[in-house]
């Protein structure tokens, strides 16, 4: 398996003639690192700044978010100044099942997800979740994000400390309580079981395949929506798991 083949190309007839048209570049292109093409900005939501985000104590804290086909979950929050490390991987499962062609059957438990170190002297947890809920996810399509289908794709947070919940999940009800979207939210904030990192030829796709059909069309605008709403936050230069060039 190579870039991962059960993951949806299409999405609908217009994501056909852009695909198309990704397809026709691609060809005289490197299979390593090519130019992102110009995309314009995905959807953003104006989320309020969190009621409740104290300040966490350390150097390094650590956030597990689910959102949907991680690889431009990760290449979001590659690009979020604060952020160390944004590794793609697998939660809210166990061990034992905790690999792409497992997960991918939807009885495991586990979400696509993203473990993301960051600083919380220069981002807060309640800033990362603001970012999620304004460029990252829809929060009111259970089981779903985009083209992928199943509980493998369902949106969660799953906070890693007792602090983390809280904010978490008032920051939910005080999204639900805004009425920002058309339809009731249905992310959860579950239990935090572990984190799983994904398959190496998972890491760092957005950065290494910008011109691959499904970024393309479906994470790009995620990662120019996040530059187009949070300008401060913004890096341009993404933090890789591994070196790429």
């Amino acid at each position: 398996m190579t870039d991962s083949p059960n993951r949806p190309l299409i999405a609908g007839i217009s994501a056909g003639v852009l695909l198309l048209v990704a397809a026709g570049t691609m060809a005289t292109r490197s299979p390593a690192v090519a130019p992102a093409p110009r995309v314009d900005p995905g959807p953003i939501v104006r989320v309020p700044v969190p009621a409740v985000d104290p300040s966490e104590q350390g150097a390094t804290a650590t956030a597990v978010l689910a959102g949907g086909c991680f690889w431009g979950v990760q290449g979001v929050f590659q690009h979020v100044d604060g952020v160390t490390s944004a590794v793609s991987g697998y939660s809210g499962g166990v061990a034992q099942t905790a690999d792409y062609e497992t997960v991918g059957t939807g009885t495991t438990g586990h979400a696509e997800a993203v473990k993301i170190t960051y600083d919380p002297r220069r981002i807060s947890y309640g800033t990362l979740l603001r970012i999620y809920f304004a460029v990252v996810a829809d929060p009111t399509t259970l089981n779903r994000q985009g083209p992928d289908r199943g509980p493998q794709y369902r949106t969660a947070i799953f906070p890693t400390t007792k602090q983390q919940q809280a904010v978490a999940q008032a920051y939910v009800a005080q999204l639900g309580a805004a009425k920002l979207w058309k339809t009731p939210i249905v992310t959860k904030v579950e239990r935090y079981r572990g984190f799983f990192p994904a398959e190496k030829y998972h890491q760092d796709f957005l950065t290494r395949k910008p011109d691959y059909p499904y970024i393309v069309y479906n994470d790009l605008p995620k990662v120019e929506a996040l530059r187009v709403a949070f300008p401060t936050h913004f890096r341009k230069q993404a933090v890789t798991v591994y070196p790429v060039g």
